[in-house]
């Protein structure tokens, strides 16, 4: 039976942090803040996941008050997110994700997302999409102050 979750998750531009966006750093002079590497697209992927799951969010598996999480990978939570799935005798059928950046441009970086990605989850990289877009300079994302992500995974579970 195929299950539908999705995922949201959007992070705060800060000097003094690498940007890392589904597992890619990217050169930018800010960062995404947050309690691990703040990749908020690997965090809407994993919440997605989860969802389909019919589980809680990601900060329910993971809390940024464990220390244990502290500037983590976000590959790790999509590793366990991936787990959960193998455990209920599922399959992860496809992730379709957006990244919404004003700026850098995020195209250049996007094969080697849906590769990690695909590697994190143990998928072919064909059932990995990503697309970007901008937020036409307007609210947080297009004042430059953040970058948000969201993402549906359709999970193939036993009945």
């Amino acid at each position: 039976m195929n299950h539908v979750g999705i995922g949201y998750d959007v992070h705060q531009l800060v000097t003094g942090r690498k940007l890392v966006l589904g597992g890619v750093e990217i050169p930018h002079d800010k960062g995404l803040d947050g309690h691990s590497d703040a990749d908020a697209l690997m965090h809407a992927i994993c919440d997605a996941i989860l969802g389909a799951l019919g589980e809680r969010d990601i900060g329910t598996f993971f809390p940024n008050s464990d220390p244990r999480w502290k500037d983590a990978p976000s590959k790790r939570f999509l590793y366990e997110a991936a787990h959960q799935v193998t455990f209920r005798g599922g399959m992860i059928v496809n992730i379709d994700a957006t990244v919404i950046a004003q700026e850098p441009k995020i195209s250049p970086y996007v094969a080697g997302m849906k590769e990690r990605i695909a590697e994190a989850l143990g998928i072919n990289m064909k059932k990995v999409g990503i697309k970007a877009t901008t937020n036409e300079h307007l609210g947080f994302v297009g004042r430059g102050e953040g970058i948000a992500a969201m993402a549906i995974a359709s999970v193939d579970l036993p009945e």
